[in-house]
């Protein structure tokens, strides 16, 4: 076994991988770019060792200085984590004639399978069904649209040696296909550094199945069961679970030993996915293999009680596969989401900023948090917005749906917006819960999932409850800390001369202004909101204050329990069904003009990099047009005129880094 590793990575997977080295007595080394000095998988490891800019083209792509600071420092081995690195042929056969080892495949694999087109040439002669396509080496935009109109619409563009869902795109006309097309390259270029795409037929309404295979290098080969990773929103994985509702013990059958057969065709050896997508009629056709370990392994581990991380390392130190095929365990159901920094009601828009808190749910056996991040680091816009993976497990599906939707009710972020609630509402709908998700369904029917939602009245009077008793605790410490604390005016008991003990108060809740009227004190209450009125008897607050805790209370004389987090800028309840997130506002205010911006200025709406302009100053535009495209977090983002006009004003150019809210566009009539 190895004595010392590098890990060619950053973030969650890197602090993933020292958690499985230290476990074993392997000292870990560490890269970072500028923009990642004071992340945590640095933090994590033995040592570590700065390799460039905070663009990965600057950093974590740059093979030659990873190389550099392995043999200086001594590692024996680099393990290059998912992204970046991982799966570059070039890369491993460097690390190879460096004199050290590459946890993963052998670069002549990688090459066979690392391109999604020459992977499906290899699955149709070695006998696994493929998706009708087109794979050839001519990238000629007309040789594309020839090939798209011969396979017919629907199709579908991928990116050839990508991955995580980037790079591929949907296009069901030929007049779509080349901005499509050019679209797709950019992205892939940017991510995986080459632009090269394959072209294949979408079959609606598809199951996403996916086998772990393992191979050592002494010709074994076996498979730790499947994954499903139907739910998806625009090819993003966002629920993976293991084992698949859909598939039958015969098709479960039939699906493993195509991928042990595809992983033996090119000599496998490590840790490998090979992903099928199911028709509803029960007919897989191969996708892609994926050399390395995936995002979502940590359901595998969860139903199988193995470290995927663990033999990783004991296949590259040439050890045999610890298991053979009918050893495999599979024990229980596993679950995993990603908590992402974006806004889903602003079409999933990538965040950055200080995560100011971040609540997550206590490890434990049935609940494993994985993340690179702490309260307090920042989620830069360089990089994917993940903050961690949440992966519950029980003894079946039903236990480890409401073992999700428990742990996803602990789990509060502040400082960039999260998609918590889109996952609890995800947790909770009909078509997750029957187990008939398609890979399509997110898309169709988004509006299910994200949007505006009444605010429930108990919820309401709870989180005025619980703002009130907040505010008596405040008003009991000032008056502590008065210097007359017996006064009648410093006692916080909510009696105001001439007001009958009434008390005003105002929130906003997803943009609409709330008022309350509220009596009473020391846990007891009548709040009005308009016609509705609750009273609120027994109200108490466990935990720290100001914070977070645990509210009890009888509303119109039915006991309630609630998590409550209580801050300056806001009061969250959570019923363990339901979260409501208010923002206290002040109760009088003038009502001025429109002090908002006019539909005359197009904004970037996050820091990132414009990667391309489609007009120019003085064209003619109509509302819906798209102006130019930016590129953050390894997504792009249309941006398109809010009316008819003239550009005025183009104040980007390609290749520009922009800061959130700059003008990039001005517009004229």
């Amino acid at each position: 076994m190895f004595s010392k590793i590098l890990i060619a990575n950053r973030g969650e997977i890197a602090c993933r991988v020292i958690r499985t080295a230290r476990r074993l007595g392997i000292r870990t080394v560490a890269v970072f770019s500028e923009a990642d000095a004071d992340a945590q998988h640095v933090r994590l490891a033995d040592e570590a060792h700065p390799i460039g800019g905070p663009q990965p083209a600057d950093s974590y792509l740059r093979g030659d200085a990873i190389l550099a600071v392995a043999k200086k420092a001594g590692a024996q081995a680099i393990h290059p984590g998912y992204g970046f690195l991982s799966e570059n042929a070039d890369f491993a056969d460097a690390v190879e004639a460096a004199g050290l080892v590459f946890i993963g495949p052998k670069a002549s694999s990688m090459r066979r399978m690392g391109s999604k087109a020459g992977a499906k040439d290899l699955m149709h002669a070695a006998g696994v069904p493929v998706v009708p396509g087109y794979t050839g080496d001519d990238q000629s935009p007309n040789a594309l649209s020839r090939e798209a109109a011969r396979i017919g619409f629907p199709l579908m563009i991928k990116a050839a040696h990508g991955g995580g869902g980037k790079g591929m795109r949907i296009v069901r006309s030929l007049e779509e296909f080349i901005p499509n097309l050019e679209s797709c390259q950019r992205e892939a270029k940017n991510a995986f550094g080459r632009d090269r795409v394959l072209l294949e037929r979408y079959i609606e309404s598809p199951r996403h199945i996916e086998i772990q295979v393992f191979g050592d290098a002494h010709g074994h080969v076996i498979h730790l069961n499947e994954r499903e990773c139907s739910a998806q929103r625009r090819y993003q994985k966002v629920f993976e679970e293991s084992p698949s509702p859909f598939l039958t013990p015969e098709l479960r059958q039939a699906m493993g030993d195509a991928a042990v057969l595809a992983a033996r065709a090119i000599d496998y050896a490590n840790a490998g996915t090979v992903e099928f997508i199911v028709d509803p009629a029960g007919n897989f056709y191969f996708m892609e293999i994926n050399t390395r370990l995936q995002v979502e392994h940590p359901v595998t581990e969860m139903t199988t009680g193995l470290d995927l991380v663990e033999w990783q390392l004991r296949i590259a130190a040439r050890e045999p596969l610890p298991l053979a095929q009918d050893a495999v365990p599979r024990i229980g159901h596993a679950i995993e989401v990603r908590l992402y920094a974006e806004d889903p009601d602003a079409g999933f828009l990538p965040g950055s900023g200080t995560l100011v808190r971040l609540d997550l749910p206590a490890p434990s056996a049935n609940v494993r948090i994985d993340s690179g991040v702490v309260e307090g680091d920042a989620v830069t816009i360089f990089y994917d917005p993940m903050i961690a993976k949440l992966i519950v497990w029980d003894e079946d599906r039903p236990r480890a749906l409401a073992r999700l939707r428990d742990a996803l009710a602990q789990c509060a972020i502040e400082g960039p917006k999260s998609n918590i609630v889109f996952l609890e509402a995800l947790a909770r709908h009909p078509a997750i819960v029957e187990g008939r998700i398609d890979t399509g369904y997110l898309d169709r029917h988004l509006d299910e999932f994200i949007g505006r939602q009444a605010a429930d009245p108990a919820l309401l009077a709870a989180a005025v409850a619980a703002s009130l008793m907040q505010q008596e605790h405040d008003q009991r410490q000032a008056a502590a800390r008065s210097p007359d604390p017996t006064s009648p005016w410093a006692i916080a008991d909510g009696w105001r001369l001439g007001h009958a003990g009434q008390r005003r108060l105002a929130f906003q809740h997803q943009g609409e202004r709330l008022e309350f009227v509220a009596q009473g004190n020391g846990g007891r209450y009548r709040i009005a909101c308009g016609s509705r009125l609750h009273d609120v008897d027994g109200a108490r607050l466990s935990g720290d204050l100001p914070g977070h805790g645990t509210l009890s209370l009888r509303l119109d004389g039915a006991g309630r329990r609630y998590r409550v987090a209580l801050h300056a800028d806001r009061v969250e309840v959570h019923d363990g069904v339901q979260r409501l997130s208010l923002q206290p506002m002040a109760m009088y205010r003038h009502d001025g003009g429109d002090a908002g911006g006019s539909d005359d200025r197009v904004r970037a709406p996050m820091p990132g990099r414009v990667v391309a302009t489609r007009v120019v100053a003085g064209d003619r535009v109509g509302q819906g047009q798209e102006l130019l495209v930016m590129e953050a977090m390894k997504m792009e983002l249309s941006l398109k005129a809010p009316r008819d006009g003239v550009v005025a004003e183009m104040r980007a150019a390609s290749g520009d880094f922009v800061e959130a809210d700059s003008v990039l566009v001005v517009l004229e009539d």
